[in-house]
């Protein structure tokens, strides 16, 4: 069923590859980008509280959406809420969410999206468009005959969210918006969210991001992560043949230097309840940019800042991310 439109790693203890001439002209860069995140807080993460990981794989099934298989993760009996990971996860990231909903009332709904997980991962940066991501969640929903859900999104699954949301509300009576903020709002124009967002100038450089990122086992990648999410997985699911490329084609089709996809696009403001959560240690996002998408919401909005915990904070801090999402999806 079709809805159109709506990299060899080295092993540990083996020497470091040869750079190719081209990585080498970058290598200044690479080294720079080394120097800011070593300054950086590379905090631990710390399993809070007793959520315990719940089994994604055993209630697992694989649909076909747009000629592509997706596993989505369902579980439960409700009022559905839909699950959207970001770049480089897969459904895994929510593994300490999925029970806590569930148990709550909800059905809960988490593929892995094209060219993550075991999704599918079709060739060309053209496949990756935002408006193509979207089709692949209602899609998804259609198959499992649900019209109407709530939709939550971490990462660039939050930067889908929005944009879902905002183009199709007749599909969402909620929106959950963890990291990422609107588009187009002020708080992504500042010179501080301008630095910690360089790479997204970087993941644009075909091949030269693909041969920096896994060089020496990864090590840059681990680096750039923080060593901290699911790096387990992370690599696991990236060194499978195309799979870096397909994850990095997400900024490719949808962002050009700093990110087009936070300049202002054409779609309407989100006349939903919006809830945004952000957490205190993320290098990569500021809070500004969060905090002022309310000018993007005619909805009632209501905004959460976790403490202490970086990123991936519904990995770090499960039971406070738990008892937000519920506090906010019973209502």
């Amino acid at each position: 069923m079709t809805y159109a439109g709506c990299f060899s790693t080295n092993k540990p203890g083996c020497p470091p590859r040869k750079m190719s001439a081209r990585l080498r002209h970058f290598h200044g860069f690479i080294l720079t980008a080394c120097v800011f995140i070593s300054s950086s807080q590379i905090a631990a993460c710390s399993w809070q509280g007793q959520a315990e990981p719940f089994d994604m794989a055993a209630h697992s099934v694989t649909l076909t959406v747009n000629d592509l298989r997706f596993p989505v993760t369902v579980y439960g009996e409700g009022p559905a809420v839909v699950f959207l990971h970001g770049f480089p996860d897969s459904r895994e990231v929510w593994r300490y969410q999925a029970q806590a909903i569930a148990d709550a009332g909800f059905k809960v709904v988490v593929p892995d999206q094209r060219g993550f997980g075991g999704a599918d991962r079709p060739e060309g940066v053209d496949h990756y468009q935002i408006q193509k991501l979207a089709a692949d969640i209602i899609g998804i929903m259609d198959q499992l005959s649900i019209d109407n859900a709530r939709l939550v999104g971490h990462d660039f699954g939050a930067g889908l969210a929005w944009f879902m949301a905002a183009r199709l509300p007749g599909r969402f009576s909620q929106l959950v918006v963890m990291s990422v903020g609107s588009s187009g709002n002020p708080g992504w124009d500042t010179i501080e969210q301008r630095e910690a967002s360089w790479y997204f100038d970087f993941f644009n450089k075909a091949g030269v991001a693909e041969e920096a990122l896994t060089a020496n086992n990864w090590d840059f990648f681990r680096r750039l992560t923080r060593n901290s999410g699911d790096q387990a997985h992370f690599i696991r699911d990236l060194a499978r043949p195309g799979a870096l490329t397909a994850a990095l084609n997400w900024y490719r089709a949808n962002t050009r230097g700093w990110g087009s996809l936070h300049d202002k696009l054409d779609y309407p403001a989100i006349d939903l309840p919006v809830m945004g959560m952000w957490s205190t240690d993320d290098p990569f996002l500021l809070e500004a940019q969060m905090q002022q998408s309310k000018v993007n919401v005619t909805g009632p909005w209501r905004y959460e800042r976790v403490e202490d915990a970086g990123h991936w904070f519904m990995l770090e801090k499960p039971e406070v991310v738990n008892k937000l999402l519920l506090d906010f999806l019973r209502k």
